[in-house]
């Protein structure tokens, strides 16, 4: 490989490691839908209330609070643990969330 090549590389994988990830998913034939991926150990406030379904600014402060004072999620089902997400909120939103970081 090439030195210009390896550069493109290497700036391709940090782009896609500090950026929401997407995925098209094929639900009908012909209609495609659109699902964010969202980090929740790595997600400001701002992101998690713009992917997460009922989350909300307040809330999303509410998560990364939590985060901060006991530390990175390790399991999607810790969310429920914080005050104002229900275990209803998140399974709503268990397809768009990943653990990365535990």
């Amino acid at each position: 490989m090439t030195r210009l090549t390896v550069s493109k590389l290497a700036v391709a994988a940090i782009m896609l490691a500090l950026s929401p990830i997407s995925f098209a998913v094929e639900a009908n034939p012909g209609v495609t839908q659109q699902i964010s991926m969202l980090d929740i150990n790595n997600a400001d406030a701002t992101a998690i209330a713009a992917a997460l379904d009922g989350v909300g600014l307040s809330k999303a402060q509410d998560i990364v609070a939590y985060r901060e004072m006991f530390g990175n999620f390790h399991s999607v089902d810790e969310l429920a643990e914080v005050k104002g997400i229900g275990v209803a909120t998140v399974e709503k939103n268990r397809q768009r969330i990943i653990i990365v970081n535990k």
